[in-house]
């Protein structure tokens, strides 16, 4: 500038000087007046990101009370399938202790055990009658409180939720269906054993005649076997071999009865007979000796023809045929045989007549031959008896009286055998119809378990509980909520959370990880320790773990129902193949098998989220509207007993904290009944 020149004045800067100074740098207020923005920039950020936060946090609170509403679902599904298990554990045991009674009153040794056996079945399918019964009432009751349990519940939840997190929420979970759409009427079925115990009572009366029958069959075939090859020093088959000389083909030996029949001694007459008709001739030449020879050779033909025309036949169904004929052992019986009426002897025309004679070598038959003639001829008169010889009614009997009268006879066992044949013939034939009758009756008797086996088999109960379809959870925060302001008064006025509110649902799904689960394990331990171990009352061995394989089995992939049934069957003591009781057990076991009991799934059940729309729509209802219509409905501040009646779900005003007794298992054999209790507050805090 030059000298002496006047300095323009400094145009002004607009008001920025408060903020720029002349050299352009910030002043003092523009660095305080940034930072206040900052601060305030900041500030609302964090009370926005606040307010979003808060907003969302209550669908994880609905997401919960869901959950934990359907919680007390989950835990009555538990319980009502455990009910369920042993309901039909019970009858399936009952049945089955009355087949197996059925089995033993077929066996006549066995008959008195088998009678205490179907009366522990007939306890057991009565303690099975009352069990149902009352579960079936006590599960209706359950039912009943189950709605207050799902809101209690899930009230519970969302109060613990509003006081962490400092936010007024209000709302619950309501069950679909809300109200009970179960069926029990299976569980109260009646079962009636009333055929079974019929049926065992008569199988008893029959195996005791069958019984009774073979006994004295047994008792005349020893008394035969013993006379054929069994006694001693004397039999049939030593007098066959010392006086015909029998070879031991044509002679067998049985060393006992049971590989004997009475086949064996009519074989052995025959070839006797043969043999000795065969072989007989005079021992010396006086007329005596001629004379009994020429009537032992004609009893030895008789009695070959008579043997011959013998009947021994067994029949597939047991009974037998059995004709062995008797021969003659006195003048008397010769008298009622062909020895006294067929035309035997011969005769001769002598000065005196016709004379009957032993022989034709008789030293009296000098005349010419007159033919033959009979006994009963000389005793009629119509020809005379030869004074030499002798031949008459008397002559002819002591031939077989000699042989039947003596210990060392041949007939005299021949005779034995002939009485022990008829009795025996009586006997097992009398065995072989009550046998027959027993049998007829066993498959009355399988009919009747078949009937009370499909009795089981049954559809089960429907089990579908309040909350079967799902647990539909309303939370809300009925008013607006100031935002914190003990940091941002300074900067910011005030803001609010708005009220706003969520929706949820949750359902039942099976939960992998308990597939192997031992809930019915458990429940059989506490049972039978509550039973002081007097279970089923000792009636039979193996009956109280027969039902813990029976009940365990129902919830069990690796054991099924039948093979405990069968196992336990096979145990059985006392009967042996080919019998009836065999075949009644064997057709009891295919039964079992063929009804199918599948194991059920016992996986216990646990909540899952699920749309709420799709609950809402399975329920019959306009998903969007029912759930304006829950939302609006919930009051500020409400009790949950409230919140229920509001939206239209039955509580208690009060559950409490007391027990519901479910069901009632009478311990069958004692006076033991087991009350099966369920606290609520087990229920109320189920996980």
């Amino acid at each position: 500038m030059a000298p002496g020149a006047i300095e323009a004045p400094a145009r002004p800067r607009l008001g920025l000087s408060l903020f720029l100074d002349d050299e352009g740098g910030y002043t003092t207020v523009a660095v305080a007046v940034a930072l206040l923005v900052s601060i305030s920039l900041v500030f609302a950020a964090a009370s926005a990101e606040w307010v979003m936060v808060r907003s969302y946090e209550v669908q994880p609170v609905a997401d919960a009370a869901a959950t934990a509403g359907a919680n007390a679902v989950a835990a009555y599904t538990t319980i009502a399938r455990v009910l369920d298990a042993c309901v039909l554990s019970l009858g399936l045991l009952g049945v089955t202790v009355f087949g197996a009674g059925l089995v033993l009153s077929c066996i006549p040794a066995a008959g008195a055990f088998g009678g205490s056996v179907c009366e522990a079945g007939k306890d057991i399918l009565d303690a099975r009658r009352d069990f149902a019964r009352s579960s079936a009432e006590g599960l209706e009751r359950l039912e009943k409180v189950l709605p207050a349990v799902v809101v209690a519940n899930s009230a519970a939840c969302v109060a613990e939720n509003a006081h962490a997190q400092g936010l007024p929420y209000v709302g619950c979970a309501v069950p679909f269906p809300t109200e009970s759409k179960s069926d029990f009427s299976s569980l109260a079925a009646e079962l009636s054993s009333e055929e079974m115990e019929k049926d065992a009572e008569e199988l008893r009366e029959l195996a005791e005649q069958a019984d009774e029958a073979k006994a004295l069959a047994d008792e005349a075939r020893q008394r035969g076997w013993m006379a054929d090859c069994g006694s001693t020093p004397y039999c049939l088959e030593e007098r066959a071999s010392k006086l015909a000389g029998l070879p031991g083909e044509s002679n067998p030996h049985y060393s006992n009865a049971e590989a004997w029949s009475f086949g064996a001694p009519l074989l052995r007459s025959r070839a006797y007979y043969a043999a000795r008709a065969a072989q007989e001739k005079p021992l010396n030449a006086s007329v005596d000796e001629l004379t009994n020879s020429a009537a032992r050779s004609a009893f030895y033909g008789y009695a070959l023809g008579v043997v011959r025309s013998g009947v021994y036949v067994e029949h597939e169904d047991g009974s037998v045929e059995i004709d062995l004929p008797g021969l003659p052992h006195n003048a008397e019986e010769t008298k009622a045989c062909a020895l006294y009426t067929d035309d035997l002897w011969p005769c001769s025309n002598e000065s005196s007549g016709t004379v009957l004679h032993a022989s034709s070598a008789c030293p009296a038959a000098t005349g010419p031959s007159a033919g033959y003639a009979s006994l009963e001829d000389l005793d009629a008169g119509t020809v005379t008896r030869c004074e030499t010889c002798g031949m008459d009614l008397s002559a002819m009997g002591s031939v077989a009286a000699a042989s039947t009268s003596t210990s060392n006879g041949f007939e005299h066992y021949w005779r034995e055998i002939v009485e022990a044949s008829e009795d025996y013939e009586d006997a097992r034939n009398r065995q072989a119809e009550a046998e027959s009758d027993l049998r007829d009756k066993a498959e009355d008797a399988h009919g009747a378990f078949e009937r009370a086996l499909d009795q089981l088999s049954v559809v089960r109960p429907r089990i579908c509980p309040p909350g079967a379809w799902g647990c539909v959870a309303v939370v809300a925060r009925a008013e607006a909520t100031t935002v914190p302001t003990e940091l941002t008064a300074a900067f910011l006025s005030s803001g609010e959370l708005p009220a706003g509110a969520a929706v949820s649902a949750a359902a039942l799904a099976p939960d992998e990880s308990t597939a192997e689960n031992n809930v019915l394990a458990s429940f059989f331990d506490g049972v039978t320790s509550q039973g002081s171990g007097s279970v089923l009352g000792g009636a039979l061995d193996g009956v109280c773990g027969l039902w813990g394989r029976l009940l365990v089995g129902y919830g069990s992939k690796y054991e099924s129902v039948s093979s405990s049934v069968t196992g336990f069957l096979d145990g059985l003591d006392g009967v042996f193949g080919g019998t009836v009781g065999s075949w009644l057990r064997g057709k009891i076991k295919e039964t079992v098998t063929a009804c199918g009991f599948e194991p059920v799934d016992m996986r216990l059940m646990k909540p899952v989220l699920v749309g709420w729309t799709r609950v809402l729509d399975q329920s019959g209802y306009d998903a969007a509207g029912k759930v304006r219509q829950m939302v609006e409905a919930l009051p500020a501040g409400a009790s949950s007993y409230d919140l229920a009646k509001t939206l239209g779900v039955w509580a208690a005003d009060s559950l409490g904290h007391g027990e519901i007794t479910v069901a009632e298992l009478s311990i069958p054999g004692t006076d033991i009944s087991i009350p099966l209790t369920i606290r609520l507050d087990d229920l109320l805090g189920s996980p």
